[in-house]
């Protein structure tokens, strides 16, 4: 099921049923990512990506969410990075889905 895209009700979503699948716009700055909060600032759209929400915080003032990718440990930080949250950079906040597992 998709998630509205306000990070309210994404964060509850987290809170309360873990992880959720996201997708955005993938750019060349994007490759280069190791620390920090990722922020699109240059280079041109190479496509999609679906990676995982883990959760979320806030870094020197900017808000971010936490996600892990799946392009190897020795991407980014082991695997992991933080993108902007609030904004809907590179369309992260509008493509969230979650799933309900059948028991």
């Amino acid at each position: 099921y998709s998630i509205p895209s306000q990070q309210e009700q994404i964060m509850t979503e987290l809170f309360k049923n873990g992880p959720v699948e996201a997708a955005f716009s993938v750019y060349e700055d994007f490759l280069l990512y190791k620390t920090g909060v990722y922020q699109h600032v240059k280079g041109e759209m190479l496509g999609g990506h679906a990676i995982k929400i883990l959760g979320w915080g806030e870094e020197n003032g900017t808000p971010y969410w936490l996600a892990a990718n799946s392009w190897n440990s020795d991407w980014g930080d082991k695997g992991f990075f933080k993108i902007r949250r609030g904004n809907n950079e590179c369309g992260i906040e509008s493509e969230m889905v979650a799933g309900t597992p059948l028991i």
